[in-house]
């Protein structure tokens, strides 16, 4: 049986400082392969390369990865300024009229961390440059040492919405997660409903109000321990579920037609 297809959309990166390149991080695409039980395709994050309609029509779903570019603030109607870092303009052009399109036509998508943040800016949304400058509020950017375990530990809880979303998903009102970004949400887009904060009132988990599919996004990152993480595993169980659902309806009208 010809397994369903996630699009894990790429990140430019320059290989030995030098070579232009897309990638995808290999947790993530395992967690999609060995969870969700889906293909993962790697989709540049090009718009001179990629037609998002075509896409749509090749995958069943769309993944939006962590990235260390940062989304540009003209996106959101505000200048561009020191604090808000490196930017990848193309993914951008990419990534915000999928999540648009992947919304309105049902069709699944997650966002991580950046991708989080490319679904509320999408949405009309606005992001802080730099959360650990807000008073009140930890620093919620990777540590700058230690191993890659160290780095991906679990440091702070978020609390769900009694009887939410990611209430019933996860099967518990506070869990602990990871947390390795610097931006985040200032205004929630339209439909953007934050379901979830860390203790300093960060938003974590977001989902799109009666968006009629699989439309959430969560600020930590999930895909490390993907298989075997309680937080991580029902996340991407619960894509995969849609995805699939998703790939037999297209299957059906196949079909039919």
């Amino acid at each position: 049986m010809t397994r369903p297809v996630v699009g894990v959309v790429g990140n430019f990166t320059l290989v030995h400082d030098q070579y232009p390149a897309q990638a995808a991080g290999e947790m993530v695409l395992a967690a999609i392969a060995d969870v969700t039980g889906a293909l993962p395709l790697l989709v540049p994050g090009m718009p001179s390369a990629v037609d998002v309609d075509d896409l749509l029509e090749i995958c069943d779903g769309i993944f939006l990865p962590g990235g260390g570019p940062n989304v540009h603030p003209e996106e959101y109607g505000e200048a561009e300024t020191e604090a808000h870092g490196a930017f990848d303009r193309c993914r951008d052009a990419v990534a915000l009229p999928l999540v648009r399109k992947c919304v309105a036509r049902g069709q699944p998508v997650l966002g991580v961390c950046r991708g989080f943040q490319e679904m509320n800016v999408a949405m009309g949304g606005t992001l802080y440059p730099e959360i650990r400058d807000l008073p009140g509020r930890d620093n919620h950017r990777m540590p700058p040492d230690g191993t890659l375990e160290e780095k991906f530990a679990l440091r702070h809880s978020v609390t769900f919405s009694d009887g939410g979303v990611f209430h019933r998903l996860m099967g518990a009102r506070e869990v602990m997660t990871n947390t390795l970004h610097g931006q985040g949400i200032k205004d929630a887009g339209e439909r953007v409903v934050i379901d979830g904060y860390a203790p300093d009132g960060t938003p974590e988990a977001i989902y799109i109000k009666d968006a009629p599919g699989f439309a959430l996004g969560v600020q930590w990152h999930p895909e490390w321990n993907a298989a075997n993480d309680p937080v991580s595993r029902p996340l991407f169980a619960a894509f995969g579920a849609a995805v699939h659902a998703w790939a037999a309806g297209r299957s059906h009208l196949r079909q039919t037609a």
